[in-house]
């Protein structure tokens, strides 16, 4: 009997033991998650954000036709921004056949940018 009683105690022992060290790590990881969050604010996808502004400022605010050297910033911008799903939507809306469809197409495109805008 005593030998089983030895067993127990070491098992409790290694059991608090091990509640002190994983509750030690516990309160470390929230304190730097705390420090993380107080040094660096929330950032935003800056360059979704960027190629969102140019593009209602270029396009949808456009009163004549887009320029070519407009369309060149924007294709370069979408590019640099290194999403496919942006890339991709945005070739479908540069790719339309008729306005119905470019605007369906632009519709899509804004949602997936204001989508992709949010927190990092």
């Amino acid at each position: 009997m005593k030998k089983e009683n030895l067993i127990i105690v070491i098992l409790v022992i290694l059991l608090v033991i091990s509640n002190v060290f994983w509750s030690f790590s516990y309160s470390k990881l929230k304190i730097a998650l705390k420090t993380q969050k107080a040094v660096s604010p929330p950032q935003f996808n800056e360059k979704v954000l960027n190629f969102l502004s140019l593009f209602i400022k270029k396009v949808l605010k456009a009163e004549k036709e887009v320029d070519f050297e407009t369309r060149l910033k924007l294709e370069n911008d979408v590019r640099e921004i290194g999403d496919k799903e942006i890339l991709d939507q945005w070739n479908k809306f540069v790719n339309s056949q008729t306005e119905t469809e470019a605007q369906q197409n632009v519709k899509d495109l804004l949602e997936l940018l204001v989508n992709k805008i949010k927190l990092k």
